[in-house]
């Protein structure tokens, strides 16, 4: 009898999708390979959904070599994905789209001898990569302006994303340079109907216009500038608002920070967020032991840092940017944009010595800091009872900043944020540039309190306290400082800032008593003031006001001296300031309430830095 046709197979062991297999037969290395697949190959590949899970697993085996070797296969795939996007084929498209940013999630990352020769030579060849990339970007283009549905523009920011990660240093972002994508991707990010579906479009625009900014007029530094559609921005802003929230959350995941004694339901109704938590929830604190929180703390911040770059360009380029990001309303439940970014800024500067990376991005959130402060009318508003919120500040390492309930006015949790980042961060290879932005914002506001004659509610004390150690610890770590690069400049700011506050602290100081405990602490570091002005030669330098901290202290010294007791109690010394205002002579330098406009080309290394490591985050962003 004949065998029935009908007897059942053996089942596979392990179930494997069919684009699975479509995929090894694309890259098996055999000459049968590298022939044309056939139209019924490609048309089944894009109608089926990815595996990008088993693509990237397969493309990461090979090395640059073998990519190079296994041209004929990459080549056909880019080329009928391309073609797949021309044709608007809705499913097929979205299909490609994702494939297309799974290859260059792997293909762009492999170490090539000659990256530029050797990417074109994989994707396209140097006698087709015009016209195709061309139509490439064409296709991305039309699909992210004006594509059938939100998620197939989304992957198509995506497929842009990871092409212009990959290929960062490379000539192949030339052809995003001479399409002009900004109109495309501000109309996606307009017509986006929730905060997170911006982050990836706003950050693309930051990498865009951040190629090649120094060595020639980029088009995308351009278009921020003349940007006005204030519907687009307030989107973006609330996208920077939230993900410095998720940012910051990353942290509190590690050590929860709330004061002893608090719960987290005090800690929201603090910030106006009380309704938005059921029940008491007592404070947590880290359940790692120290070392293994250090270790992860030094992983952050998360990956959607790279928002920080954008951020930093609108706020440089775009003062309606700055106006809404200073200004915008907290959404019920949520926090003002600008508390969340003055935050997450202060968690960055606690940990900013855990890695490089931790400090460029808080380099970078202090630039946007200092942008909005040189704003006049802005910091105007920063000052002002307008601006009151409640922010969140890092409490993960001592020394702590005083515990402040409820709203209070933004200028003061600058000013703590700027003082928490130089308690944090002293050590003899000292961060000029990080103190520089820290003590320079400083100067910027109280130069607007001193002028404007505003007084606002702080814990003055804690400032001018900070100011001094950090001069103590300048002076005992001279000899490993005063060669640093631009440390002169520091040193400047630092005397000045203080000098200012001495000659101008009536005009801000918000009471008589608050103006005395100033000269106390300064007459009580007399003699660290000396040897500080005499280890760094000060007086010689006519840029800063040294000699009026001195002679400050000079003058109460003979006042004490000519009492003759030498044990007063520190009541006694507070009314011999009080009597020796009368013949206090404050001779300050001129401009001291003066400071420079922050200028983009002096940075120029650092952005270039920030560049990169973007980069190198918008990589792991995009991948599966």
């Amino acid at each position: 009898m004949e065998a029935s046709p009908l007897t059942q197979q053996a089942r596979p062991e392990v179930f494997q999708p069919k684009i699975v297999k479509l995929y090894e037969a694309l890259f098996q290395d055999d000459s049968d390979a590298e022939g044309d697949k056939s139209e019924g190959f490609w048309r089944e590949f894009f109608l089926l959904k990815p595996d990008r899970a088993s693509l990237l697993n397969i493309l990461d085996q090979f090395g640059p070599d073998d990519l190079i070797h296994l041209q004929p296969q990459t080549r056909q795939l880019f080329l009928r994905a391309v073609a797949c996007l021309k044709s608007g084929n809705g499913l097929a498209s979205l299909h490609a789209l994702e494939t297309l940013t799974t290859f260059f999630s792997s293909t762009l990352q492999k170490k090539y001898t000659n990256p530029s020769s050797d990417i074109i030579a994989v994707l396209a060849g140097l006698d087709h990569v015009d016209t195709v990339f061309t139509d490439f970007v064409s296709a991305l283009d039309g699909i992210i302006r004006n594509g059938a549905t939100l998620e197939i523009r989304q992957r198509a920011v995506e497929v842009v994303l990871s092409i212009t990660s990959g290929a960062y240093q490379t000539s192949l972002l030339t052809y995003f340079i001479q399409r002009d994508l900004f109109p495309a991707i501000m109309k996606f990010i307009q017509d986006s109907d929730s905060p997170d579906k911006v982050l990836e479009p706003f950050t693309l625009l930051g990498l865009l216009a951040n190629y090649n900014k120094f060595e020639f007029q980029n088009p995308y530094q351009l278009r921020l500038n003349d940007f006005v559609n204030e519907a687009a921005i307030r989107k973006i802003v609330r996208c920077v608002g939230q993900t410095c929230k998720i940012l910051r959350g990353q942290y509190l995941d590690i050590f929860e920070d709330l004061p002893e004694g608090w719960s987290l339901s005090q800690a929201l109704s603090m910030m106006g967020l009380g309704k938005i938590t059921p029940g008491t929830r007592t404070n947590q604190k880290s359940n790692h032991d120290p070392e293994a929180a250090k270790q992860m703390f030094a992983r952050l911040p998360g990956e959607e840092a790279a928002v920080l770059l954008g951020t930093y360009d609108f706020s440089h380029a775009n003062k309606l940017f700055c106006f809404n990001l200073v200004t915008m309303a907290a959404e019920k439940g949520e926090e003002q944009p600008i508390a969340s970014l003055l935050s997450l800024t202060s968690y960055l500067l606690q940990h900013a010595f855990l890695s490089n990376r931790a400090t460029n991005y808080a380099h970078l959130s202090l630039m946007v800091f200092r942008l909005l402060i040189e704003d006049q009318l802005l910091c105007k508003r920063v000052c002002s009872e307008e601006s009151k919120t409640a922010v969140r500040l890092c409490r993960q390492r001592q020394p702590y900043l005083p515990v402040v309930k409820g709203e209070r006015i933004l200028a003061a949790s600058v000013l703590d944020t700027m003082v928490d980042g130089i308690n944090h961060n002293l050590r003899r290879r000292l961060d000029v540039g990080l103190y520089t932005l820290c003590v320079g914002i400083m100067l910027r506001i109280i130069s607007y309190l001193s002028r404007s004659r505003t007084r606002i509610q702080y814990h003055w004390s804690g400032l001018f306290r900070s100011l001094l150690a950090f001069i103590k610890f300048l002076t005992t770590y001279a000899s490993d400082l005063k060669d640093l690069p631009h440390f002169d400049t520091l040193l400047d700011l630092v005397v000045n800032l203080l000098a200012l506050s001495l000659s101008a602290g009536e005009a801000f100081l918000p009471t008589p008593a608050a103006y005395d405990d100033l000269f106390y602490k300064v007459v009580e570091s007399g003699e660290v003031l000396i040897k500080f002005r005499d280890t760094y030669k000060l007086s010689k330098r006519p840029s800063n006001s040294i000699d009026t901290l001195v002679n400050v202290t000079a003058h109460y010294k003979s006042l004490l001296d000519s009492g003759g007791s030498k044990n007063l109690t520190s009541t006694q010394v507070s009314e011999v300031i009080k009597q020796g205002y009368e013949t206090l002579s404050i001779q300050t330098k001129e401009g001291l309430d003066g400071w420079e406009r922050y200028r983009e080309a002096d940075d120029r290394t650092l952005l270039k830095k920030m560049a990169r490591a973007t980069v190198n985050d918008v990589k792991i962003l995009v991948q599966v």
